[in-house]
């Protein structure tokens, strides 16, 4: 357990009750410290701190309000300097829907223009997913960046258009140029576990550093570990529910199974039957003539 005294993630030891793959957490962290939120984009989308002239939440919450499972919206709307669209988003449970599931929430943004805006007004998108799971298994990768291409030529159709995922399963297959902008960093601190884990990552950035001490801070106060437990309830009794669904469906299909093997028996005995009186009428028939 963390020291009870401590004022700064420095001084503190042990295990972390909740870290940010919590998907509240990572809400709350993000919503309530822009150094951070800034930070994360800066390595996301390589920029320097000094290009990011304004940053701002466009769907901010109540981080007081009750949390009631799927009807909380704790994914992250973010304008960058008036002219990008960013949406980030944290899942550790799979839920097969991702791909689905991203291109509606990018498509949804695109299509922001207002009456009488040209298209080519349109602002680029982009949706950024923090995966604990690896969402193509045959092909992992750590962070890759997906936008509409010709499939000859591999021209960009536009980039306007982005998709990205951030896997939290496969940080070792971190590439140089994701090393060099501290996006494995920003991963490991997502996962970490240990507030040593913490303490040497927060070494590597200032901007690190500030997410370490405010996941500090946030464990520190009782009113968010209830909204931590809330969310992870709510996950909890949805993989519950899940795991009994797919059984009532395994059960069902085990039902069908036996009744179509049943039926099909049946059928076989009345034509055993059918032969047998065919066969009978048969000999009979022969005994009538005698």
């Amino acid at each position: 357990m963390q020291n009870k005294q401590a004022v700064s993630f420095k001084e503190a030891t042990g295990v972390i009750q909740y870290n940010m793959t919590n998907d509240y957490m990572f809400r709350y962290i993000l919503q309530k410290n822009e150094k951070v939120l800034r930070g994360l984009i800066c390595s996301l989308l390589h920029l320097n701190p000094e290009q990011i002239k304004k940053v701002e939440i466009t769907n901010p919450i109540n981080l007081n309000e009750e949390i009631k499972g799927k009807e909380f919206i704790l994914d992250i709307n973010v304008m960058l300097n008036d002219d990008t669209q960013i949406n980030l988003e944290m899942q550790v449970e799979n839920k097969h829907n991702w791909v689905d599931r991203s291109l509606a929430y990018l498509c949804r943004s695109f299509d922001q223009l207002y009456q009488g805006q040209e298209y080519e007004e349109a602002l680029p998108v982009i949706h950024i997913g923090f995966l604990d799971y690896t969402l193509f298994p045959d092909d992992p990768e750590f962070y890759a960046t997906n936008m509409l291409m010709n499939k000859k030529s591999h021209r960009i159709y536009s980039d306007k258009f982005k998709l990205s995922v951030v896997n939290l399963t496969q940080i070792e297959l971190a590439t140089e140029e994701d090393k060099a902008y501290q996006i494995d960093y920003w991963a490991r601190l997502f996962k970490a576990k240990t507030w040593e884990e913490i303490k040497m990552l927060a070494e590597k950035s200032e901007f690190l550093q500030e997410a370490a001490q405010s996941v500090y801070v946030a464990n520190a106060d009782e009113i968010v570990r209830q909204k931590c437990r809330a969310r992870e309830e709510a996950e909890r009794h949805e993989r519950t529910m899940k795991r009994k669904m797919e059984k009532l469906e395994e059960e069902n299909e085990t039902l069908q199974k036996d009744n179509a093997a049943k039926d099909a028996h049946i059928v076989t005995l009345q034509e055993d039957n059918a032969a047998k009186d065919a066969y009978i009428a048969e000999l009979e028939a022969k005994l009538a003539e005698r």
